[in-house]
């Protein structure tokens, strides 16, 4: 029970990590003109990818959309 809890709270850490991870990109290159809308994917991909996958949200930003 207590190991369930551990995990549990280790993925609220990195969840919160994550969406503060993108509030703060998002105020930095707001003056480029390019914002990283903070949704529940982004944040799965942050979370799980972590510096990688807000690369790879910009990329697509920059890029693809």
């Amino acid at each position: 029970m207590v190991i369930f809890i551990k995990i549990i709270v280790n993925i609220l850490k990195r969840i919160i990590f994550a969406f503060l991870l993108l509030y703060s990109l998002n105020l930095s290159i707001k003056s480029f003109g390019i914002m990283i809308p903070i949704n529940i994917f982004n944040i799965m991909v942050t979370t799980i990818l972590g510096v990688p996958g807000i690369v790879c949200l910009v990329i697509l930003k920059l890029f693809i959309i």
